[in-house]
């Protein structure tokens, strides 16, 4: 058994190590978000082609040359990291549980806000929000979320994203990035989020263990609500009740997408045995193709 504070000293180590691979992420990060607006950065000489409506009057005027107006994204943007921290979230049937999916994906979108020198944010839910770090830049403050991220010990085991989804649209009224890191098992958070993806470009990141979407044949379970306490016993060497237990999966997985989906949000879902940080990079790509067609 693993030492919590060793373990803490390793996914430290981890995360560092890792944050090498984060540039092709920083890129496709950048590249999936629009800027808040245009800013002036400089003219040049017209060019066939270029559009008519960015000559500079008072240059061409002044030069007796057409010249042109050039203008830059401005970047800036918050990023605002909602983590979920409620007892389902500590499962893991492998080797990492979905918190620690959630632990290393949000270190790395915090990496990938910081050298695209946007602001960045915290906040942890169980059944309320029981963390906010408000949105800063730099090193410094990266360095803050992270501590954060890898320390933070949940009082309470409930769920409640409704309360974090409400707190975020008080809190955040600038134009941001949402992401949500949760098992979305909480159902109620629906309003919440249509509101909040009105204001806001959300992404709802869903984290997915193996053997909850498909029961594995072990005989006799006993299994428990880690929220709830509640017990039950499971004869998983049925395959009728296998396969209950997969067609209930299925149709939680079709709810959330539907729900988010209608929501004006993005869906992603990420399994913990899968390639988490392929799959985020792979996410944001695609976004970025969908938003260059719109």
């Amino acid at each position: 058994m693993i030492p919590n504070d060793l373990r803490l000293q390793i996914r430290r180590l981890q995360l560092r190590a890792r944050r090498a691979v984060s540039s092709r992420l920083a890129g496709a990060y950048h590249s999936a978000f629009k800027g808040s607006g245009l800013a002036f950065a400089d003219v040049r000489e017209y060019q066939p082609g270029d559009d008519i409506r960015t000559i500079d009057w008072n240059v061409s005027a002044r030069t007796g040359h057409p010249h042109i107006k050039q203008f830059t994204e401005e970047r800036e943007l918050t990023l605002l990291l909602i983590l979920d921290r409620s007892a389902s979230v500590e499962f893991g049937s492998g080797m990492r549980t979905k918190h620690e999916v959630a632990v290393e994906l949000a270190a790395f979108l915090v990496f990938a806000a910081l050298e695209n020198h946007d602001q960045f944010a915290l906040i942890h839910v169980t059944d309320r929000v029981e963390q906010f770090i408000p949105p800063r830049h730099g090193g410094n403050h990266a360095l803050q979320l992270l501590r954060a991220i890898v320390n933070f010990t949940p009082a309470h085991p409930g769920t409640d994203l409704t309360a974090a989804l409400e707190f975020t649209a008080r809190v955040c009224r600038r134009r941001g990035i949402v992401v949500i890191f949760s098992d979305f098992i909480d159902p109620s958070y629906e309003s919440s989020l249509r509101r909040l993806a009105r204001q806001h470009e959300v992404i709802a990141v869903r984290l997915i263990d193996p053997w909850e979407q498909e029961l594995p044949s072990l005989g006799l379970l006993r299994l428990q609500d880690a929220e709830t306490g509640e017990q039950r016993l499971v004869d998983t060497s049925s395959a009728e009740i296998r396969t209950q237990f997969a067609e209930s999966a299925a149709k939680r997985q079709q709810q959330f997408l539907r729900l988010v989906r209608s929501a004006g949000a993005d869906p992603l879902e990420i399994n913990t045995e899968g390639d988490s940080l392929g799959d985020l990079i792979r996410f944001f790509e695609l976004r970025e193709r969908q938003r260059r067609h719109r």
